[in-house]
C-alpha cells in the first residue's frame, strides 16, 4: 500500500514538473529569438536611426519603428524564422544559376490562389522555381490599372481568395524549393483605400498622407517641371476633386493618390504593411514604381536622392526582421539611373533590378537586324559590378516602351521620331518581311510617340505563321522564340518567363469585349492560360511541344553549366557582321561562345580558333573551325579558357 502511494506521488510530481519543463523550454526559445532580433536591431540600429531623423527628425516615430519591429518579428513564424536563418548564412541564394522565374495573373493561370497551389507540378515541370504573382490585393474592379490601385494592403481581392490561402501557397511553395515573389505598391493608393476616404472627407490627418493643394498655382508649379507618365490617357500629375475643392497628386491615373512620404506616418505605416505581407510567406517583394516615391516641388519628381534613403531604410528593416526576404526595384530608367538603386556593397539598397533598357534594345535588334546598340546595351552592363542582380526578361505584362539611346542611334542617322514609328509598324506587321502581330498602347497623335503590346510568340512570328498555315515560318518563328529566350538565358542574373511564353501562346484579342479593359490594349498580352495547349507538349512536332521543349533543354544545360554562374565574367566580342551578336563567359578554365544571328539569313561563324569545342546543345565534342548559323539561329559552344584572344574575328 505504501509503495502504491509512493508511486502515485511520483506520477503526480511527474504531471506537474511536465508543464513546468514546457514552459521553461518556450521562455529559452523565446529569449534566443529576443536575442537574434536584438543582435539584428544592433547591426543596422545606428544607420536607421540616423537616416531616420534625417528624413524625418521625429524621434518618437523611430520609437514607435522598431518597437513595430519586434511585434511583426515575434509574429513571423518558425518555418519562416528557420528560413531566414538558412538564407542569412547563404546570402546569395537567389542568385543561383538554377534560378528560372515566371510571371503570371492568378485568375488567368489558374482561376484563384488555390487553384495556383494545385498547379505547382505543373510549373515544376517548367523548371521554374521562383513564381511572380501579378497584383492580388483589392482593388475596385474597372478602377485598379491591373491591379496597382490598392484599396486594401491587408486583404486579397475576394475572387482570388484570402491572407490565408496566400500563406498556405507560400507554405507549399517552401516545401518545394519554389519561392513567391509578389507587388508592393509603395507610391500610391486607391481612392478607395480607407485612408483616401478619410481624406476627401476633409480629414486633415488624412490628407496629410497625400499631396492636396486647394491653390492651382502649385499643382501649376509641379507641372512645370514633372513629366507626364500617360500624357493620352491620363495627362497631368494632378486631379480636381470637386467635393472637397482641392486638387490631389495623381501620377499615375486619376484614381491612384500618390502617398506623401514626407509624413513619418506614411513610411511608418507603409513599412508596417510590408513587415505584414513578407510574414505571409514572401520570398521576393517587388517594388513597384521605386523612382517616384518622394516628390519635391521645382524637380521632376524622379531618382531623388530621398527615394534611395528610404530604399536603404526598407533594406535594413527588411534585414532585422525577416532577412530570408529580397528587395526587387521596378525601375524603369536607363542604366546609369537604374544602376545606384543597388546601392554600395557597405550600404545596399535593392537586391535585384529590372534590366528594362535591355529588354527593349533586344527587340530594336529584332526589327533592325542591327545588333550594335544591343551590344553598346550589354557592355555598359557587364562592366557593372558582378554582384548586381538583374532580372532578365524577354517580355512581361507590361508594354515596351522605346526608351532607347538615341544620342547613339541619331550618330547612326536614325532620329527619335521616325525610329519610334519604324519599330511600331515593324511589330505591327505593317512594314514589309515583317512577322510580328500587336497593337499600340498610349498612342500620342500628336507627337506619334506610342508604346507597343504583344506577346513574345506573337512578335516572333507564331501567330503571323499560323494564320497563314505556313510551316516554313512556323518553324522559323519556333527558332527565333528559342534564340532569343538562349540569348536571354546568356545574360548574367535570372531569366524570367511571362506565363504562356512557354507554350508560345499568342495574342488573346477577346479583351476588346470586357468594357473594363478595351481601352487598354496592354490586355492583349494578358489572356487566360490555354491549359489546353499544355496537351501538346508531349509533341515536339507541335508549336507547344518546339517550343516547352526547346526551353527544357535551354534550362538544363544553364543549370548544369558552372559557366552559367552569377560571378562569371561576361563580355561581348567584336565580329564583322552587325547582325550576329557574339556573347562570352568565362570560368577559370572553360569559355562559353553563345553565338546569335539577329536575321532572316544564313551565316558562317568563324570560331576564334580551329580548335576542339562542345557544342551544348547536342552534346557532341569534336574540332570545329566554322560553323553555318540558319536565320535566327545560334550556338552555344564551350571551349578552353583563352582561346578567345587566339585569332582576330572578323
Amino acid at each position: 500500500m505504501a509503495k502504491r502511494v509512493k508511486n502515485t506521488a511520483k506520477a503526480a510530481a511527474r504531471k506537474t514538473a511536465a508543464p513546468k519543463t514546457v514552459a521553461t523550454k518556450a521562455a529559452a526559445a523565446k529569449k534566443r529569438e529576443d536575442a537574434v532580433f536584438q543582435e539584428r536591431l544592433a547591426r543596422h540600429h545606428d544607420e536607421l536611426r540616423w537616416l531616420y531623423m534625417e528624413l524625418y527628425g521625429n524621434d518618437a516615430m523611430f520609437a514607435e519603428l522598431c518597437g513595430q519591429m519586434k511585434q511583426y518579428y515575434d509574429q513571423r513564424n518558425g518555418k519562416l524564422k528557420k528560413l531566414d536563418a538558412e538564407r542569412e548564412k547563404k546570402s546569395e541564394w537567389y542568385r543561383g544559376r538554377e534560378m528560372l522565374g515566371m510571371m503570371m495573373y492568378i485568375d488567368n493561370f489558374a482561376g484563384n490562389i488555390k487553384g495556383v497551389g494545385d498547379k505547382l507540378s505543373y510549373l515544376e515541370k517548367c523548371n521554374v522555381n521562383y513564381i511572380h504573382l501579378m497584383p492580388f490585393l483589392d482593388s475596385p474592379k474597372g478602377r485598379s490599372d491591373g491591379g496597382y490601385a490598392v484599396a486594401d494592403f491587408r486583404k486579397v481581392k475576394p475572387d482570388l481568395g484570402t491572407m490565408e490561402d496566400l500563406s498556405a501557397l507560400a507554405e507549399q511553395c517552401h516545401d518545394r524549393g519554389i519561392s513567391l515573389c509578389m507587388d508592393f505598391v509603395m507610391n500610391h493608393t486607391s481612392e478607395d483605400h480607407e485612408w483616401a476616404k478619410r481624406a476627401r472627407q476633409g480629414d486633415g490627418e488624412y490628407m496629410s498622407r497625400y499631396f492636396f493643394y486647394d491653390d492651382p498655382a502649385i499643382p501649376r508649379e509641379y507641372e512645370k517641371t514633372v513629366p507626364q507618365v500617360f500624357p493620352t490617357t491620363a495627362p497631368g500629375n494632378f486631379t480636381y476633386l470637386p467635393d472637397l475643392k482641392h486638387y490631389v497628386m495623381t501620377t499615375f491615373y486619376p484614381y491612384q493618390w500618390d502617398l506623401n512620404y514626407r509624413n513619418p506616418r506614411v513610411f511608418n505605416e507603409m513599412m508596417y504593411n510590408f513587415l505584414y505581407l513578407a510574414n505571409q510567406g514572401m520570398d521576393i517583394i517587388r517594388i513597384d514604381a521605386v523612382p517616384y516615391i518622394w516628390k519635391e516641388l521645382g524637380t521632376n519628381c524622379r531618382n531623388l536622392p530621398q527615394v534611395h534613403t528610404i530604399v536603404r531604410m526598407m533594406r535594413m528593416i527588411g534585414e532585422i526582421v525577416c532577412p530570408g526576404i529580397v528587395l526587387l526595384g521596378e525601375v524603369v530608367m536607363e542604366p546609369d539611373k537604374v544602376a545606384p538603386y543597388f546601392g554600395t556593397v557597405e550600404k545596399p539598397e535593392c537586391h535585384m533590378l529590372y534590366n528594362v533598357t535591355t529588354m527593349a534594345t533586344t527587340w530594336n535588334t529584332v526589327a533592325t537586324r542591327d545588333i550594335r546598340l544591343l551590344r553598346k546595351q550589354m557592355d555598359i552592363v557587364c562592366a557593372l559590378p558582378r554582384e548586381y542582380t538583374f532580372l532578365n526578361y524577354l517580355r512581361c505584362h507590361d508594354d515596351i516602351g522605346w526608351g532607347l539611346d538615341y544620342g547613339t542611334l541619331s550618330d547612326w542617322g536614325m532620329k527619335e521620331v521616325p525610329h519610334k514609328k519604324y519599330l511600331n509598324d515593324y511589330f505591327q506587321g505593317k512594314t514589309e518581311g515583317s512577322v510580328s502581330r500587336g497593337e499600340l498602347y498610349n498612342e500620342d497623335p500628336v507627337t506619334g510617340d506610342a508604346r507597343f503590346c504583344a506577346t513574345t510568340a506573337s512578335m516572333c512570328g507564331v501567330e503571323s505563321a499560323g494564320f497563314e498555315r505556313d510551316k516554313e515560318k512556323m518553324e522559323q518563328a519556333i527558332r527565333k522564340d528559342l534564340m532569343l529566350h538562349a540569348y536571354m538565358f546568356t545574360q548574367s542574373g535570372i531569366p524570367m518567363l511571362y506565363s504562356g511564353d512557354e507554350i508560345g501562346q499568342v495574342n488573346d484579342y477577346t479583351y476588346k469585349d470586357d468594357p473594363d479593359k478595351a481601352p487598354d490594349s496592354r490586355y492583349i498580352h494578358r489572356g487566360k492560360f490555354c491549359w489546353e495547349l499544355v496537351d501538346n507538349i508531349g509533341d515536339k512536332s507541335s508549336v507547344q511541344g518546339g517550343i516547352f521543349n526547346g526551353l527544357e533543354r535551354l534550362e538544363k544545360i544553364r543549370r548544369s553549366e558552372p559557366v552559367f554562374n552569377a560571378d562569371a565574367p561576361v563580355h561581348t566580342k567584336d565580329y564583322s557582321d552587325q547582325s550576329i551578336l557574339w556573347v562570352v563567359r568565362v570560368t577559370e578554365d572553360e569559355e562559353l561562345h553563345a553565338v546569335f544571328n539577329f536575321s532572316d539569313n544564313v551565316k558562317t561563324v568563324w570560331m576564334p580558333e580551329a580548335a576542339e569545342y562542345t557544342d551544348l546543345l547536342s552534346g557532341q565534342t569534336k574540332m570545329i573551325d566554322t560553323v553555318e548559323l540558319p536565320g535566327w539561329g545560334f550556338l552555344w559552344m564551350k571551349g578552353g579558357a583563352g582561346r578567345t584572344r587566339s585569332r582576330k574575328v572578323n
